[in-house]
C-alpha cells in the first residue's frame, strides 16, 4: 500500500487500541495489542506519519531508534537484591528500569499528556544480544522487568532486506505477534503531501513530467546510488533557504540530497530552466492580467513540458497567495479573541475603579500567552503553522505595549482605541489580500483558456486546485465562478476519456 493508506491503517489501530469501556478500561489490554509494524524503503515516510498522527490526535509520541540502543540501555542494568525466599536470604538479579520506558514516564510528568505513540523504527536492525529481548518486548510489551504504561500504542517500523544490510528477518513467531504493513513509494500520494507541505514547485514539476525519478535505488560499482521522497523535502527545504539568501542553486547542492549523479544533474538542469520560464513569461504579470500576445503566443507554441512547467509557475504563485490568505485569517481571528479578553478586562477594571492601566492589563494577557505557548511547545504536539501564529500574537501584543508607552497613553478607553485603530487597519489589509488573491485566480484561468482552451493544462489546474490543501479550503470559503465551471468541465472529459479508453480496449479484443 501507499504510505497514506498506511498513515490511515496506522491511525485506525492507534484510535481502537485507546478505546475505553464504561469502567476507563481499555477494551484490548496492553498484551493483547499486537504492535504495528510498518515496513517499507528509507525516506519514504515512515517517521513523518507518526508525527502527523499524535499531533492531529492530540496524543503523545516518544520516537527511537533501535540501532542506537544496546541490550543494556533498552532493557536497564542489572543489579543484585537480597531477597528472602521459604525463611532463606538470596541474591537474585534485578534490573533498573529501561531508558526507553523511563522516557515515556517522563514525557507524561512534563507535558501532562498520558496516551501516546511508543515509535521504534529499525526495529529489525537491532543488535544480536538485543534481538532475543525484542522478542519479549513485542508478546508481553515490557523491556526488563518494566511494562511500557497502558495508553502507550507501539508502532514499529523498518526496512526490507535490500535496502539495509543490518536487517535481521523476523522469523514467523515474531511476525505472528505485530501487525504489519507494507508501504510502496508513490508519487501521486506523496505529490498531494507536498502540495500541503508546499515542497518547491520545481521539485512537484520536475517529477510530475519525470515521475520514474521519484524514488530510485540502485548497485553501482561505486556503491549505491539512490533517491527518496525525504531526500526531495530536505533539498526543498534548502532551496528555499538558498534562493532567500541569494546563493545560487547548483548540481553540487542537488547532490547532496538526491544521491544519484544522473538525475540530481538532470533536476539542476531544470531548475535553471523553471527559474528562466518564470522570468520569460513573467508570471505575476499573467495573474495580474497584463500579459501580451507574445507571451501567449510563445505559450501556445511550447512543448508539454514546458507548459506544465508554466502551469506549476502560475499555480505556486497563486497557491502561495491563497495560504498566506488563509494563514492570516487564522492569524487575525486568534487575535481579535485575545483583544476581545482585552477588553473584557478593562470593562471589569473600570466597574471596580481599578487604577491599573491599559498597559498592564495587555502585559497580563501577552504573559498568559507566553505560558500558553510554552506549555503547547512542551508537549511536542504543536504544528508549526500554529506555533508561528500563537508567537505572531505575541509580537503584536508587544508591539501595542511598545506603541503605547512611547505616547505615553495609560487611560484604558484612549488605549484600547488606539490598539482597535492598530487591528482594523491589519483587517483592511487582510481584505485587500482577500480581493487580490480572487483576481489573481480569475485571471490564471483566463489566461488558460485563452490560451490552451479547456485542455490538458486547465486539467491540470482545476487538478492541483483540487487536491491542495490551502487551495480547496481558499476557494470553498471565498469562492471562484471559473473554477466550479471548469471543475465541471473537466470532470466530464476525464469520465469520457475513460470511456474512450474501455471501448478501445474491447475492440482490440473482438
Amino acid at each position: 500500500m501507499n504510505i497514506k493508506d498506511a498513515k490511515t491503517e496506522v491511525e485506525n489501530a492507534v484510535r481502537a487500541y485507546l478505546i475505553k469501556d464504561r469502567y476507563g478500561k481499555y477494551k484490548i489490554d496492553r498484551v493483547h495489542q499486537r504492535p504495528v509494524l510498518v515496513i517499507g524503503a528509507p525516506g519514504i515516510g515512515k517517521t513523518a506519519i507518526m508525527e502527523q498522527i499524535s499531533k492531529e490526535m492530540g496524543i503523545g509520541l516518544v520516537s527511537y531508534s533501535m540501532t542506537h540502543h544496546t541490550r543494556q540501555s533498552a532493557i536497564g542494568l542489572p543489579f543484585i537484591e537480597k531477597k528472602t525466599f521459604e525463611g532463606r536470604e538470596y541474591s537474585v538479579s534485578e534490573y533498573t528500569m529501561s531508558e526507553i520506558i523511563s522516557s515515556i514516564y517522563k514525557y507524561m510528568e512534563d507535558t501532562g499528556v498520558k496516551e501516546g505513540i511508543l515509535f521504534l523504527d529499525e526495529i529489525n536492525c537491532v543488535s544480536e544480544t538485543l534481538s532475543p529481548a525484542m522478542l519479549q518486548f513485542l508478546q508481553y510489551k515490557t523491556f526488563g522487568n518494566t511494562p511500557v504504561p497502558e495508553g502507550w500504542v507501539i508502532v514499529t517500523a523498518g526496512n526490507p532486506p535490500e535496502f539495509n544490510k543490518s536487517v535481521r528477518e523476523f522469523d514467523v513467531v515474531t511476525l505472528d505477534r505485530v501487525k504489519k504493513i507494507e508501504v510502496e513509494p508513490d508519487f501521486d500520494v506523496w505529490k498531494e503531501y507536498a502540495l500541503k507541505k508546499g515542497i518547491h514547485s520545481s521539485i512537484i514539476t520536475y517529477l510530475e513530467i519525470k515521475k520514474s525519478n521519484f524514488y530510485f535505488i540502485e548497485s553501482t560499482v561505486d556503491g549505491k546510488a539512490f533517491v527518496t521522497a525525504r531526500g526531495w523535502e530536505d533539498l526543498s527545504d534548502m532551496i528555499y533557504l538558498y534562493e532567500e539568501t541569494g546563493v545560487k542553486v547548483n548540481e553540487r547542492l542537488c547532490r547532496q540530497y538526491i544521491q544519484h549523479k544522473i538525475i540530481s544533474k538532470d533536476f539542476a538542469v531544470y531548475y535553471d530552466l523553471f527559474n528562466k520560464y518564470r522570468s520569460d513569461y513573467k508570471v505575476i504579470d499573467i495573474l495580474n492580467g497584463k500579459y501580451d500576445d507574445i507571451v501567449k503566443d510563445r505559450a501556445q507554441s511550447a512543448k508539454f513540458d514546458e507548459r506544465l512547467t508554466l502551469m506549476g509557475l502560475l499555480l505556486d504563485s497563486v497557491t502561495a497567495s491563497m495560504k498566506n490568505v488563509l494563514r492570516n485569517e487564522k492569524f487575525t481571528a486568534a487575535l481579535l479573541e485575545s483583544l476581545k479578553e482585552v477588553k473584557e478586562k478593562c470593562a471589569v477594571n473600570n466597574a471596580a475603579d481599578s487604577s491599573e492601566s491599559i498597559i498592564d492589563i495587555l502585559g497580563a494577557v501577552l504573559a498568559q500567552r507566553k505560558a500558553i505557548l510554552e506549555k503547547e511547545l512542551s508537549k511536542g504536539l504543536l504544528r508549526r503553522e500554529d506555533e508561528y501564529i500563537m508567537r505572531d500574537i505575541i509580537a503584536s501584543f508587544e508591539g501595542y505595549i511598545s506603541a503605547l508607552a512611547e505616547k505615553g497613553i495609560t487611560d484604558k478607553k484612549k488605549g484600547f482605541a488606539a490598539v482597535k485603530k492598530s487591528f482594523d487597519a491589519g483587517v483592511k489589509k487582510f481584505e485587500e489580500s482577500i480581493e487580490l488573491t480572487k483576481t489573481q485566480l480569475d485571471n490564471m484561468f483566463v489566461f488558460v483558456e485563452e490560451v490552451f482552451g479547456r485542455d490538458k493544462e486547465m486539467l491540470v489546474i482545476v487538478t492541483d486546485l483540487t487536491a491542495n490543501f490551502n487551495s480547496a479550503e481558499f476557494i470553498g470559503k471565498y469562492g471562484c465562478d471559473k473554477y466550479f465551471e471548469n471543475n465541471k468541465e473537466m470532470l466530464f472529459y476525464e469520465r469520457q476519456q475513460d470511456i474512450v479508453k474501455q471501448v478501445n480496449i474491447l475492440s482490440s479484443m473482438m
